[in-house]
């Protein structure tokens, strides 16, 4: 296939089954009531922090911030640690653009880190070489290192914090599809995703495990780096009677509307992860012994499959296999295209090969929401092992 062959492919198909649907089976409606009735549906309203108290408990978190979404937790963790115009902030090279776009919006420049390959997460062996070889060169190191946990996936940052934390760079865990995931063995056994490095950062977007709609949280064990976020995020204003200002801020606050959406949420999370992970299970076992290589699941860590995410032999069978599911009506998914192929950042330096486009281009997302059928799943699992 030609170039233009790859960009003509996703046409137009009716999902029957999507990819990954909310699922608002508990109190959502109750708490929206309630936010119409006391005729708050702004950035006031008891459901902010009760959202906030309930999400850090959820995964051992002190301290949480409601935002507007996770684009907007990340820059504003960008901008409350300092990174600003000359500093290096090393991002993983597979991710969805998001992840990157923040610290270009701070004027800082995006390095890229190749992927491991059972993954597609960062590789922090890259990471670390690179920190060894700077320090004995008397380079420059970043400001911050933002992992991404790809897809439901655990990035190895258990590996990485401790030597960050000596070379004073800051962690921000880009934790906006694999909230619930954590580590079962070694020093970090027992966290959650967000909670190791300087800061965590979650979406609460339509199609995440947890949906406001619309919306993205930040932690952090540093509160008075959380309180400097929090302010950012309500355009810098310093209380009083008048309207004063110390900072050129953001209109990045999350409203109590959505708070109560994913208030309600969070009370389901233990039901929604292990549905995920259920799936993720049932995928494994039908793909066992063909073509498809099944979700990978390390011993040491438990990833939550917000996406189960599968491999194909090559790009080409990868495409073929997204048409036939799309043509039955199912909403399968390629993975994003490596960062260093997007326009903004062809010129980025990168640290390392070229495996992130290796996993990019075998990778399929397959329909992952907590209500699909095993009806559909089977069916998805004999289209995708006829294709390959």
């Amino acid at each position: 296939m030609t170039d233009d062959d790859h960009r003509v492919l996703m046409v137009a198909y009716s999902f029957r089954v999507p990819l990954s649907a909310p699922s608002f089976l508990g109190n959502e409606r109750q708490y929206v009531d309630e936010c119409f009735s006391a005729n708050q549906l702004s950035s006031f309203g008891r459901f902010l922090g009760d959202f906030e108290a309930a999400l850090a408990a959820a995964i051992g978190a002190p301290y949480a911030v409601a935002v507007q979404s996770g684009t907007a937790g990340l820059h504003l963790a960008l901008i409350a640690l300092g990174v600003g115009y000359g500093d290096e902030v090393w991002v993983s090279d597979l991710t969805f653009i998001a992840s990157a776009n923040p610290v270009v919006h701070c004027g800082a420049r995006v390095v890229l880190i190749d992927s491991e390959p059972e993954t597609g997460n960062l590789d922090v062996s890259l990471v670390l070489s690179e920190l060894d070889r700077r320090i004995a060169t008397g380079e420059a190191l970043p400001k911050a290192i933002i992992p991404v946990h790809l897809a439901g996936h655990v990035a190895r940052v258990d590996l990485l914090v401790e030597r960050a934390n000596e070379l004073g760079i800051a962690v921000i865990e880009d934790a906006t599809e694999s909230l619930g995931g954590g580590w079962t063995s070694g020093p970090a056994a027992g966290k959650s995703v967000g909670t190791l490095g300087t800061v965590g950062v979650f979406s609460f977007n339509g199609n995440k495990l947890l949906s406001t709609g619309g919306g993205g949280m930040v932690v952090a064990s540093d509160a008075a780096l959380l309180s400097r976020i929090r302010h950012l995020s309500t355009q810098a204003k310093l209380p009083g009677l008048e309207y004063r200002h110390d900072a050129a801020g953001f209109n990045y606050r999350l409203t109590n509307l959505a708070a109560a959406i994913g208030l309600a949420q969070v009370e389901r999370l233990d039901e929604i992860v292990a549905a995920k992970r259920a799936i993720a299970r049932r995928y494994a076992e039908g793909f066992e012994g063909t073509g498809v290589a099944g979700p990978f699941w390390p011993n040491d860590v438990d990833p939550v499959h917000w996406l189960t995410t599968v491999r194909v032999r090559d790009r080409d069978t990868r495409d073929g296999a997204l048409n036939v599911l799309h043509a039955a009506g199912y909403e399968a998914r390629a993975l994003w295209p490596p960062l260093r192929e997007h326009a903004p950042y062809r010129d980025a330096a990168v640290i390392g090969g070229a495996v992130a486009a290796d996993v990019s281009y075998r990778s399929i997302n397959l329909p992952s929401s907590v209500g699909l059928e095993p009806d559909d799943q089977d069916a998805i699992v004999a289209l995708l092992t006829s294709t390959v």
